[in-house]
């Protein structure tokens, strides 16, 4: 992968940059701003980007930059996967971010990332297109999610599958986490998609239209 680090502390985007080159990816890019990062990715070399990883408190203000050039960053270079990688969870501007499209997107917390493998294979699921979200994060856009009737419908292992759904993970790690079989979990996501009103002529986004429901954006 060709990786973008957009990290205010030079210690930790230092650190990332090292270990992403120590399993082979390449760092293309570091900055310490928002601003800067989108300014480097305006040079026509860098349109190879695949994955950003980007703080949310960034200079000048450390409110919501990294969030807000993510948003940015999402129009002008729409291929490019973006993890916000922060100890911060910015709901709004958050559930901005994945009511667009949220393949291509993550969203995860520094200190709940415990193993390097699992930071790494978020950034290639991302790069890939998938979706990657922190329970923590699903649970927090939920709170701040509108009336969704539809939701109402599910029954609560239902409603434990989309939810597995909306943290990205696939039908076989759903089997894992709850352990059940794969049919079983196909009849859960069948149950879910009909409850929601999603046809089959939605077709493959049918799971990214679940997730969007789930989360009220």
């Amino acid at each position: 992968m060709r990786v973008a680090i957009a990290e205010d502390s030079t210690i930790l985007r230092v650190t990332l940059a090292e270990l992403l080159e120590g399993r082979g990816h390449r760092v293309v890019v570091q900055a310490r701003d928002g601003q800067s990062l989108l300014l480097a990715l305006q040079d026509e070399t860098q349109d190879d980007v695949d994955v950003v990883v980007m703080d949310v408190r960034m200079p000048p203000t450390f409110t919501n930059e990294g969030i807000t050039a993510a948003l940015s960053l999402r129009e002008t270079h729409p291929h490019i996967g973006i993890l916000v990688f922060s100890q911060y969870v910015e709901t709004r501007y958050a559930a901005q971010l994945f009511a667009g499209h949220p393949a291509g997107l993550g969203y995860l917390l520094k200190d709940r990332v415990a193993e390097v493998s699992q930071f790494i294979d978020a950034l290639e699921r991302i790069a890939a297109g998938e979706t990657v979200l922190d329970p923590e994060v699903v649970s927090k856009l939920i709170g701040v999610s509108s009336v969704r009737d539809d939701i109402s419908l599910l029954t609560a292992r239902e409603r434990e599958v989309l939810e597995l759904m909306a943290q990205g993970r696939s039908n076989g790690a759903i089997c894992a986490a709850l352990h059940v079989s794969v049919g079983t979990v196909e009849k859960y996501i069948s149950a879910i998609f009909v409850k929601l009103g999603l046809q089959p002529g939605d077709g493959d986004h049918r799971r990214v239209l679940a997730v969007l429901k789930y989360l009220g954006v």
